[in-house]
């Protein structure tokens, strides 16, 4: 019996060599990754893309006579030709001031509408029951894949049939019509990772729908809500193509702004450096202050 446990034995030894060159492969693979090299690779890359953020920046506070003598890089070396005059040049433009407003006033009402209509719409499909449910949601997610610009001859019919073609409401309308789908999906596949026990609870100590929504629901969501109004947020401010269409002379954003002065006076770059940065370092600024909550609303539904 001890031969037949020892032949049995010996007959399928485990394949222990195979397995370790296979571990100490991915190691050596996964040390290599997170080594200092791939580390120093990788700032070498960020700092290449801020090149061209940085050089807007260094442009911005110049003289017209000094860019047109040498390139930005001048001044790393000659810090005297540092000034501020293009930006108070920039504040004396109606123009460019006028449409920075409007930009804030189509950036925010739009955002905070899409959020605030997402939540209630993502939550009704999450946890509320009414007949077609389902199949009102995957309409929602249909609309994910329609382009912007099959919409634009037809809704800009409809704006003028309402007479608000050209308006800031018929701009901002239109982002929170396209701007909806998205926020449902993604807030709808949020709220369906809340724990059903929670909400169970909730009811039975006397909660309605509405306040089990602004007392449990949202303080939960928190992530989720800072993601999409990060990712709302940046496309309206950065969006030219509605702008461009929806928008007349009194409500123009600052990127409609930003053209115009470049077909209107062409090399002005005085007043286009700064007008760029300034409209471009807003959207950085709320991004890097908001990126945590963003960063855990991606992750969000990734490890249950």
């Amino acid at each position: 019996m001890s031969t037949d446990a020892g032949r049995v034995t010996g007959a399928a030894p485990p394949p222990v060599g195979t397995v370790g060159a296979e571990r100490s492969l991915g190691s050596r693979l996964g040390a290599w990754v997170s080594g200092g090299l791939v580390r120093v690779f990788l700032i070498v890359v960020g700092l290449f893309w801020l090149v061209p953020t940085v050089g807007l920046l260094l442009a911005s506070l110049r003289t017209p006579q000094d860019m047109a003598a040498d390139g930005w890089w001048k001044v790393l070396t000659e810090p005297s030709q540092l000034t501020f005059g293009a930006y108070e040049r920039l504040l004396e433009n109606g123009d460019i001031t006028g449409s920075l407003l409007n930009t804030v006033l189509i950036t925010v009402p739009a955002t905070v509408l899409v959020v605030v209509i997402g939540s209630l719409a993502g939550y009704a499909f999450a946890w509320m029951e009414f007949p077609g449910r389902d199949w009102w949601f995957l309409g929602v997610v249909g609309l994910l894949v329609v382009p912007v610009q099959v919409a634009l001859i037809p809704i800009a019919e409809l704006f003028g049939a309402l007479g608000i073609f050209g308006s800031l409401i018929g701009v901002v309308l239109f982002h929170v019509g396209f701007g909806l789908p998205f926020a449902v999906f993604l807030l709808r596949n949020f709220f369906a990772e809340i724990p059903k026990e929670l909400l169970e609870a909730a009811r039975l100590d006397g909660a309605g729908e509405l306040r089990l929504f602004v007392r449990v629901v949202m303080p939960l969501a928190g992530p989720a809500i800072a993601a999409l109004g990060i990712f709302q947020f940046l496309w309206v401010w950065n969006d030219l193509l509605v702008a461009l269409i929806f928008s007349d002379a009194g409500s123009q954003p600052i990127t409609v702004a930003l053209q115009t002065q470049v077909r209107q006076f062409g090399n002005n770059i005085d007043v286009l450096a700064p007008g760029a940065f300034l409209s471009m370092v807003i959207p950085l600024v709320v991004f890097f202050a908001f990126q945590r909550q963003f960063v855990s609303g991606v992750m969000a539904g990734a490890v249950k």
